[in-house]
């Protein structure tokens, strides 16, 4: 039975329950409508009307108030297009940090902004951008190829996204927004941007492709976004950034935003020397992950860690799970173990192509395909709906990266798990991680129950052999993340050691 609920106040919340969830205050003014065989009946907290007009009873869990505000995006000022787009995407009311800086970026103040993952930075700066493009024209001598404003992003995966996202909320205007990233597209990106751009968004390398052989220049960007800009050092990307931005007009002359979960001192330097006296809003809480999500940390020894993980899957029956891990190769190996044990999942890492990367991310989000194995390069600003479980197999080594990778479950809102293991080899990141979050994990016991037997051998990636008949098989085990001694193609006739 799948259900949408629709607030009195125009807030929209898509769900899928069962018989089991809980009951609210009825007062709470809710509009239910229910879709069961194809036929609809609407409800609110009092009464139905169906086909057949009968009193009901029944009420939902209040959207929770950590999410959302009580400032509308009516009463903010936007453009007419923006709130059409907005209402049209199904939000009504703003997140935190949504309500904090909108207002100041709406009037061109420059925005330093951080906040947790998937509480609605993009849609923040996005409106923020789409506003100023609105109320501010460009000047006549402005050429096709010259964006209006420009965002920055420091992978694919959130280029893409921000893309989508914009492309939404701006569909009621006729910007034209495009998007440049590596690893695909390079002709028909190039084509694109040469035909006419007003929003630009993209990765550093591929936009300073493009800029260097004159498809585009900066001259007239009126907007500057930076998004998970602490990702962007961590990725080495600092030099290029300020290249760009160091050939945008001044400071004052344009609106500049910027953007992350985390704000250490290199990044607040960099805000100061290329922003307009920017205002910082941080929105947190006691916690730095996110206030809904449940974490439990495992002590499996590396021979136990493909044991638990099948047997904690087998109990919680995976709808749409991300399984972290720290290498391409222990990716590869936990997905052959997966598919060899009837679990579906795709292993998504940086060199995976991009068309077969996007579509991975699709069926994902689609709830095709319920496992993703993933190394961080998804881990950073991609809102995928409804991930229900985060699982560490390898404990990051970076703990902001703890906190960026379990922020993929429990957005906007929502509830969700983290499981975390701390084997043999990554056990010494979990001091620095709980440090970090200013608390401790709960621990959970490694019991016989929890590990699966009877696990069939893992299935192989085929590989083409390499040039000059070097083999591209043998040994791929060797020094692979928590695999070094569980024995090859066991079939579950010997136990791994139990705890």
């Amino acid at each position: 039975m799948a259900i949408r609920l629709e607030r009195s106040k125009n807030v929209t919340q898509k769900i899928v329950f069962s018989r089991n969830d809980h009951l609210i205050n009825p007062t709470d003014s809710w509009k239910i409508l229910i879709t069961l065989a194809n036929v609809t009946f609407q409800l609110n907290t009092r009464s139905i009307s169906s086909p057949k007009p009968w009193q009901f009873c029944y009420s939902l869990p209040p959207m929770t108030d950590t999410h959302l505000t009580e400032t509308s995006f009516r009463e903010l000022g936007l453009a007419d297009a923006l709130v059409q787009g907005v209402e049209t995407a199904g939000f009504s009311y703003c997140t935190p940090i949504q309500a904090e800086t909108l207002p100041l970026a709406l009037k061109g103040q420059d925005v330093l902004g951080q906040a947790q993952t998937g509480t609605g930075k993009t849609a923040a700066f996005l409106l923020a951008v789409l506003h100023r493009l609105l109320i501010v024209q460009p000047p006549e001598s402005r050429r096709p190829n010259q964006p209006r404003a420009f965002i920055l992003a420091p992978t694919r995966e959130l280029a893409i996204q921000i893309h989508k996202d914009a492309l939404a909320l701006a569909g009621n205007t006729d910007f034209r927004i495009q998007v440049v990233y590596g690893g695909s597209g390079y002709e028909q990106q190039r084509n694109d941007l040469q035909a006419g751009v007003d929003i630009l968004i993209g990765t550093p390398g591929r936009l300073i492709d493009y800029f260097k052989q004159h498809v585009y220049d900066l001259k007239q960007v009126q907007a500057m976004v930076l998004d998970e800009a602490d990702r962007m050092f961590d990725l080495g990307f600092i030099k290029d950034i300020r290249y760009l931005l160091r050939r945008m007009p001044p400071p004052e002359e344009r609106l500049n935003m910027l953007f992350s979960a985390t704000l250490p001192l290199r990044v607040t330097e960099l805000a100061y020397e290329h922003m307009n006296k920017a205002v910082t809003i941080s929105v947190e809480t006691d916690k730095v992950t996110a206030d809904r999500v449940t974490e439990i940390v495992y002590a499996p020894s590396n021979e136990e860690k493909i044991p638990l993980l099948l047997g904690l899957l087998r109990h919680m029956d995976p709808t749409r799970t991300i399984i972290f891990v720290n290498t391409k190769r222990a990716a590869e190996r936990v997905w052959g173990y997966l598919e060899s044990n009837g679990i579906q999942a795709a292993v998504l890492s940086g060199d995976v192509p991009q068309n077969k990367r996007i579509s991975l991310l699709t069926q994902f989000q689609a709830g095709e395909l319920p496992v993703m194995v993933a190394t961080d390069v998804a881990a950073r600003g991609l809102h995928i709906a409804d991930v229900s479980h985060v699982i560490n197999y390898d404990l990051p080594q970076e703990a902001e990266d703890y906190v960026h990778r379990i922020g993929r479950t429990a957005r906007a809102g929502a509830k969700g798990d983290a499981i975390s293991f701390a084997c043999e080899d990554y056990a010494f990141s979990l001091g620095d991680i709980q440090d970090y979050i200013s608390y401790e994990i709960p621990r959970g016991r490694v019991t016989p129950e929890l590990l699966a037997e009877d696990i069939k051998p893992r299935v192989r990636i085929a590989r083409k052999p390499k040039p000059g008949g070097g083999r591209s098989g043998s040994g791929r085990d060797r020094g692979s993340s928590g695999s070094s001694r569980h024995s090859r193609g066991r079939s579950g006739s010997s136990r791994p050691r139990n705890r």
